[in-house]
C-alpha cells in the first residue's frame, strides 16, 4: 500500500522532520579568523576558485566551473573588470571535483568576464542558480548557495551602517570592519517561515499569487517580523494570507535560499477551519486539496506546483507521504 492510498499513514509522517542532508563544505569559520589566509592560499598552489558577477556563476556542462585560485586571481585583477573581491567559502567534504579537502575561494567581479576570453575558457557561460541547480550535484550546490548569500551581503553591505564609512575585509570576507570606530558587521540572513497548513479532514491548503487563474500552486510562506517567535510568525501570516487560524505547527527542517538573504524555516501546521480567505495581495488563489486530487491535478497538468530545489517541495511531499508524480513534459 502507497502513503497516498493511507492517510492515516501519511500523517504519522508529519510527527517526524526532513531529513538533514549532509554538509558538502567545511566552511572552516576558526580557519578563516587567521590573518593573511586568503593570501596563502592564492600563494599555495592547492586552491581551486569559483566566479560570480551580478549573481550569475560560471558554470559549465559538468557544474560550477572552477579554475586555478593563484593565476585566476592575478588575470581578474590585470584584467580591470572593477573591484574583485576574494572570500574564503571552504574545503570540499563531498565526493565530487574539486577533489575532497581541495581548498575553495570565490571571486566576485563587477563585470563579468567574457567565456572565450583569455580568463573563461569558451566552453563557460555565466548562469543563475535557478537555470542551472537542476544539473548541480550536491557539492556545487552548496557552493552556489553559499557563494550566493556571501557575495548578495558584499554587494548591498560596502559602507559602515553607523558612521558611512567604507568597510575592510576581514575574515576571509566574512566580516567587514568599519576602519573609523572599528565596529564589526557581519553576513545578514533574514527568517521567512514556510508552511504546509492541514485541515481538519487532512487535506492540504496551497495558494499562490499574481493572476487568479494562474496554475502554479505552493505553500504559504513569509518573514519573521522583528521580536516574533517563528511559532507565532506561522500563525500571524496564515492569518493575514489566507484567513485561516491555525491551531498547532511543528518544525520540520529549513533551507537556505540566499536570493538575496533568506533562511526558509520549514513547518507543517493544523487547523479546524475548512475555508480560506485569500487577501488579495499575496495570496490571490487558495485551494484544498487531497492526496489524490493533487498527485491528479499535477498529473492533469490542471495545477504545478514547486520544484524538487524548494523546500516548499519536499514540504508537500513529507504531507504526501511519497515522491509526487510530474506531468511529463
Amino acid at each position: 500500500m502507497s502513503y497516498a492510498e493511507s492517510p492515516a499513514l501519511a500523517n504519522h509522517l508529519m510527527d517526524t522532520v526532513l531529513p538533514v542532508r549532509p554538509a558538502m563544505v567545511d566552511r572552516g569559520s576558526a580557519i578563516r579568523m587567521k590573518p593573511g589566509m586568503v593570501e596563502d592560499l592564492l600563494a599555495s598552489g592547492t586552491a581551486k576558485a569559483m566566479v560570480i558577477s551580478q549573481r550569475k556563476a560560471l558554470v559549465s556542462s559538468d557544474g560550477l566551473w572552477f579554475g586555478d585560485a593563484g593565476p585566476l586571481w592575478q588575470a581578474l585583477q590585470a584584467a580591470e573588470l572593477g573591484p574583485v573581491v576574494a572570500i574564503y567559502l571552504g574545503t570540499t567534504a563531498g565526493p565530487s571535483s574539486p577533489a575532497e579537502g581541495t581548498p575553495i575561494l570565490l571571486f566576485t567581479v563587477a563585470e563579468p568576464p567574457v567565456p572565450g576570453s583569455a580568463l573563461v575558457p569558451a566552453d563557460a557561460e555565466w548562469a543563475g542558480f535557478r537555470e542551472v541547480a537542476g544539473r548541480l550535484d550536491a557539492q556545487h550546490t552548496a557552493l552556489f548557495i553559499e557563494a550566493s548569500a556571501i557575495s548578495n551581503w558584499h554587494a548591498t553591505h560596502t559602507h559602515c551602517p553607523q558612521c558611512g564609512v567604507p568597510t575592510d575585509i576581514e575574515a576571509g570576507g566574512w566580516v567587514r570592519r568599519c576602519p573609523a570606530d572599528n565596529s564589526e558587521h557581519y553576513p545578514r540572513t533574514d527568517p521567512a517561515i514556510i508552511v504546509t497548513v492541514v485541515g481538519p479532514d487532512g487535506r492540504l491548503l496551497l495558494g499562490g499569487g499574481g493572476p487568479v487563474d494562474a496554475k502554479n500552486y505552493s505553500t504559504l510562506a513569509g518573514f519573521v517580523e522583528p521580536g516574533e517567535s517563528l511559532e507565532q510568525a506561522v500563525v500571524r501570516e496564515i492569518a493575514e494570507e489566507v484567513g485561516v487560524r491555525v491551531t498547532a505547527c511543528q518544525y520540520l527542517g529549513s533551507q537556505s535560499w540566499p536570493f538575496p538573504a533568506s533562511l526558509m524555516l520549514g513547518f507543517t501546521a493544523t487547523t479546524n477551519d475548512a475555508d480560506a480567505r485569500p487577501d488579495g495581495v499575496e495570496v490571490t488563489r487558495a485551494r484544498w486539496f487531497s492526496r489524490e486530487e493533487l498527485q491528479a491535478a499535477v498529473l492533469s497538468g490542471e495545477i504545478t506546483i514547486s520544484t524538487r530545489l524548494s523546500i516548499a517541495r519536499s514540504l508537500i511531499e513529507h504531507w504526501y507521504g511519497g515522491v509526487i508524480e510530474d506531468l511529463l513534459p
